[in-house]
């Protein structure tokens, strides 16, 4: 080889090895210590590609071109979105990967974080694992459950190629008026404070040698967390959802504060805030609750706006979206739920930013609390969607564990008219048995809202499990005749001779703002069938509701009654207990009051005179052979 041959040979490899360098970046690195990431990262983005990692679009809006074009940060789907109706694992992880592709092609190559309101369970996916809702959960009194649900819901969320779930609510409902409060385990903040086991289910245990408080996910077959809504939600006057909490702060502190000391240990990876007010101030304006108190004293990371939640900020919503997204920014918020509106999120953040209006500095403090959880999480090694966990979505085990809440949840609250004749157990064996109401052959009611659909749904089709009606005649003795009857008269009462009947009635499904009620009652025709069905055939009442309401006035004709809050969709819990295979143990986690006119009544309150006060349940024992 000749001089001119090795100098052009050195000059080759000269430039191989230079190529290499420059595709080497530090924040690609798994290797690399995670602040030299954030580092190299930050160093790297431009003032737009930080504001978009800040931005979270809704699904529909994330096409391949706003992704790669924007390099948003992250998409979520609003309540009922869905790629196709009924739509497979599969087609949720096709979806979710073509906007990673389009991510990852962006400039920088950033992945994207996808959130999803999974509330109980997957509940937005059909034939996923319904889990009952928080407010039967909170009956249960049992964390190591609630931990297996988080679980089995991490890993059914994952089977679609999600990594995020807008869960656990954390708010202490004090009011049952409140649209919301069958989101809350219990009016208690201590139980609610139990609850939050269910953080390391969905995210996994802290390792041993991990800080306290560092938000921390336990890779691909667990998502990150989110605690909310931060703080005082199930506070708010009157029970109206988004309104006004009106406390000192040692009340704020000492009841709705308590969950979110527990989430953050636990290392919840982000936190929401409310739309709701403390004393007239908008918490997502409030720079004390939530720099001063959630950052800097709690020491928390990553905080997320609820949707359109600056917009409400000010009154009408949205009439001043420029002063909104600097009063947010500035309070702290570091990710904000746009869902629709990225061009003018963009045009009004540059504005704010040229004016000097919002430094950098807290634009690069919120990218860096963001891209955090990102790498934490090992979005970076591992940004799509895994086909392989398809067969998670409802699989036997997880109803199994779904089931067992449901049987943990009811709360016996009268059991017999005389005493020392109890009606329940019932017994399997039985002339002819009667299954009335209109919650008794209808999933939809039975799984509340949050259900396929944001407001949930009525009817047997939203998606797959088992309603009362299926559970009694999956447990009694085949000989048995079982009669199902809406709404039966007095002539078809009469005509029948039944042994028993079990009556199901109770709230037809609603979220937010749709479920605030200001009196509380069963909907027509429910009390008319208590009547008519009680007052001609012995009858288990089973409540299906998503809190205490007007009860009162039927008790008496009652044989027994059964609080089932929203069971979800495996209805053998009910009858696993109705009948006797377990016993009653659910304690009531909520005061159950007599007259509306009582409420707010929560215990410890000097005028507590309720109809059943928190944490009672009679219990039962189960009867090894039922006939």
């Amino acid at each position: 080889m000749g001089i001119s041959q090795r100098f052009a040979y050195v000059l080759l490899l000269l430039s191989c090895w230079s190529a290499i360098e420059a595709e080497y970046v530090k924040y690609k690195d798994p290797k690399r210590p995670l602040n030299v990431r954030l580092d190299d990262l930050l160093s790297r983005m431009t003032l737009h590609e930080k504001l978009a990692q800040m931005a979270q679009i809704e699904r529909k809006n994330a096409t391949a071109d706003v992704l790669e074009k924007y390099s948003i940060g992250s998409v979520l789907s609003e309540g009922g979105s869905t790629p196709a109706p009924q739509a497979s694992a599969k087609a949720w992880v096709d979806m979710i990967n073509e906007m990673q592709k389009a991510a990852l092609s962006s400039r920088l190559g950033i992945p994207i974080i996808y959130g999803i309101d999974a509330v109980h369970g997957h509940n937005t996916v059909y034939n996923a694992t319904i889990f009952p809702h928080n407010i039967g959960l909170g009956a249960t009194r049992d964390p190591a459950l609630v931990k297996k649900i988080g679980a089995a819901t991490a890993l059914e969320v994952r089977a679609t190629g999600i990594p995020y779930t807008f869960a656990p609510c954390i708010a202490v409902c004090r009011d049952p008026r409140w649209g919301r409060c069958y989101e809350s385990y219990s009016e208690d903040p201590t139980l609610v404070e139990l609850m939050t086991e269910i953080i390391p289910g969905l995210q996994g245990d802290l390792p041993q040698n991990s800080l306290k408080g560092v938000p921390y996910v336990a890779g691909r077959t667990k998502v990150a967390a989110c605690a909310k809504h931060y703080v005082g939600d199930g506070g708010t006057h009157l029970g109206i959802n988004e309104n006004n909490t009106i406390t000192n702060f040692h009340g704020l502190l000492s009841v709705h504060m308590p969950p979110y000391y527990h989430a953050i240990i636990k290392g919840v990876s982000t936190v929401m805030v409310s739309y709701s007010s403390w004393n007239g101030k908008k918490m997502h304006a409030n720079h004390y609750l939530l720099t001063d108190f959630l950052k800097n004293k709690l020491r928390f990371r990553f905080i997320i706006s609820d949707y359109h939640g600056i917009d409400r900020i000010t009154t009408p919503p949205g009439v001043n979206y420029t002063y909104s997204l600097q009063d947010a920014v500035l309070a702290g918020i570091d990710m904000i739920m746009i869902p629709y509106d990225d061009p003018q999120f963009f045009e009004s953040f540059i504005e704010l930013v040229d004016k000097k209006v919002i430094p950098i500095s807290r634009i690069d403090d919120a990218v860096r609390r963001i891209l955090r959880v990102k790498f934490s999480m090992g979005l970076f090694e591992n940004p799509f969607g895994d086909y392989s966990l398809a067969d998670e979505i409802g699989k036997q085990e997880h109803r199994e564990i779904a089931r067992e809440a449901v049987r943990k949840s009811l709360v016996l609250l009268k059991n017999g008219k005389t005493q020392g004749e109890p009606l329940l157990p019932l017994p399997k064996k039985a002339k002819k048995i009667l299954v009335a109401g209109t919650h008794a052959d209808n999933l939809g009611y039975q799984c509340g809202g949050w259900t396929i659909q944001w407001q949930g749904l009525s009817g047997n089709n939203l998606t797959k499990g088992t309603t009362l009606l299926e559970a009694v005649k999956q447990t009694v003795d085949p000989s048995i005749e079982v009669v199902y009857s809406e709404n039966p008269d007095d002539n078809f009462l009469f005509s029948n001779e039944f042994s028993y009947a079990i009556v199901a009635v109770g709230e037809q499904p609603y979220a937010e703002t749709m479920g605030d009620s200001r009196n509380l009652t069963i909907p027509e025709p429910g009390p008319s069938i208590i009547n008519g069905v009680c007052s001609h055939v012995k009858c288990a009442v089973v409540l299906i509701s998503g809190r205490p309401v007007v009860i009162e006035p039927y008790v008496e004709k009652m044989d027994a009654l059964v609080a089932a809050w929203l069971p979800g969709t495996e209805g053998r819990g009910m009858t696993d207990v109705l009948f006797g295979d377990y016993g009653f143990m659910g304690k009531l986690p909520r005061t159950w009051f007599k007259s509306v006119d009582q409420l707010p009544m929560n215990v410890g309150d000097a005028h507590y005179d309720p109809l059943y006060p928190f944490g009672f349940g009679l219990t039962t024992e189960p009867v090894k052979a039922n006939n």
